[in-house]
């Protein structure tokens, strides 16, 4: 099944129906679903598609001549296949004269390993003819770093050729949610804040089955898709693999800055720092900030945090419970050491699944001000969970979310009133709505306020 990503096919398509040569570089981590775009884009139009692996460069030029051959139907290919990229290129080149022709090349950083030349006799070829072609090439790679450093970097070959990039980012709440139209509100959020939004990772549950069983299912078995996949993915990207997972798990489990994750990790502050933004780069942490900084890059506010619901959740419940498992004590595990904490760990989760949600509302132009700002708040000791404002109108929503199985009272709108005060020491506000997202509902007594600046929700207010 093919979900979402109607934004990036239309816009591959806009490209196509360009009577231009296009050089288009995409790419995004494993599992994320650049594949099965490309299989979509393609799928009624002339195109040779090719994935790159492994094997060796001889190997690797008999398999793409094969994917010409089929395409062409050149029967000369079968006893003459290409001996060389350049020879390649060129056949390709001749072939784009006479029509509009995608060609594909999947995990592209396999022929550059073979190849260190490949980028170099691509953009030959491209200065030579391609460029003039009809040709609509796609170089589409799963290692980030590399990706961002050989092909999109100012020293690339390729550097000034391309003619777009594609960074293919995980779905959000919404969209992954698509994967669960059999679960409740709740049991949809707690499904992206176990797996986050990762097609393949998407597919690893049962929908007919309860979280609790999947997670079984999924992780606490030694060949689970799940159980190691992170592991996996980590040891591609980076060297030194342990000190990056010391890093995460501590992030995982609350050390958010730097000092917090120097002491958690055992690292000193310099290999620290040097990880960090590493693994920035790689997108699998980012750096947060209060809504409010004006000058991010010199703020010393900042704190860390796993961005993918399903690295958070591995870091946090699979990886130091990996003896157990490997023991298959399953039901010890999920009982003991995950099941009592899921609540405190899903708070954050309804957060950024309540901040998706007004994101879409305000998108729709259903939202009471038009919202050019959305994140956390805080200093000190004061928290606040979502801030939402326009800086130009003075507008602004202040909101609480609360994952617990107690209804929200008037106590926590008292609180979040205080709350406000310390922030509007920082920040002029005209005019202020207060909102409360609460998994459980209201006090009858929050409910009878009925007034114009409150904005209470409830999951199944979520729904859209």
């Amino acid at each position: 099944m093919f979900y979402n990503r109607e934004n990036e096919l239309q816009r591959l398509n806009e490209r196509y129906n360009e009577s231009t040569a296009q050089l288009i570089i995409m790419y995004g981590r494993r599992r994320v679903g650049k594949t099965e775009l490309l299989q979509q884009f393609i799928v009624d139009k002339p195109c040779i598609y090719f994935l790159a692996d492994l094997s060796g460069e001889k190997e690797q030029l008999q398999q793409f001549t094969e994917r010409v051959r089929l395409f062409t139907n050149d029967t000369s290919l079968v006893d003459n296949p290409f001996s060389t990229w350049n020879a390649l290129f060129s056949y390709l080149k001749n072939l784009a004269q006479q029509q509009r022709l995608v060609i594909v090349i999947d995990e592209y950083q396999y022929l550059q390993v073979n190849n260190r030349a490949i980028a170099s006799i691509i953009q030959k070829s491209w200065d030579e003819g391609l460029k003039d072609s009809a040709i609509f090439l796609v170089l589409c790679g799963s290692y980030i770093s590399f990706i961002e450093h050989e092909l999109l970097a100012y020293k690339s070959p390729l550097y000034g050729r391309r003619t777009g990039q594609f960074y293919i980012e995980p779905m959000d709440f919404y969209q992954s949610s698509q994967f669960f139209n059999s679960y409740s509100m709740k049991d949809k959020i707690r499904a992206f804040g176990i797996l986050g939004g990762v097609p393949a990772y998407l597919l690893q549950f049962n929908p007919k089955k309860s979280i609790e069983k999947n997670i079984q299912n999924a992780f606490l078995y030694t060949d689970a898709f799940l159980n190691n996949e992170t592991r996996f993915l980590l040891l591609e990207e980076l060297r030194e693999p342990r000190n990056y997972f010391s890093i995460l798990k501590a992030i995982a489990f609350g050390a958010t800055r730097v000092n917090d994750i120097v002491q958690a990790s055992g690292l000193d502050r310099g290999m620290v720092t040097k990880y960090l933004d590493i693994l920035q780069s790689l997108r699998i942490i980012r750096r947060e900030l209060p809504v409010t900084e004006h000058l991010p890059e010199k703020s010393r506010k900042g704190i860390y945090i796993i961005k993918d619901n399903y690295f958070k959740f591995w870091f946090r419940f699979i990886i130091h419970n990996q003896s157990f498992i490997e023991e298959n004590r399953q039901e010890f595990v999920l009982k003991q050491r995950i099941i009592p904490f899921l609540d405190q760990f899903f708070g954050k989760v309804f957060e950024q699944v309540c901040i998706d949600f007004l994101k879409r509302i305000n998108q729709s132009g259903k939202f009471p001000f038009q919202i050019n700002k959305i994140g956390n708040y805080w200093k000190g000791e004061t928290e606040i969970d979502i801030v939402a404002f326009n800086s130009n109108s003075e507008q602004a929503l202040i909101a609480e979310c609360k994952w617990t199985s107690r209804k929200i009272g008037t106590n926590i709108l008292d609180e979040l009133i205080k709350k406000t005060l310390i922030l509007q020491q920082q920040v002029n506000l005209k005019t202020i709505y207060y909102g409360l997202f609460s998994k459980s509902g209201f006090t009858e007594e929050m409910k009878k306020l009925k007034r114009p600046d409150i904005l209470l929700f409830n999951l199944n207010d979520l729904e859209l």
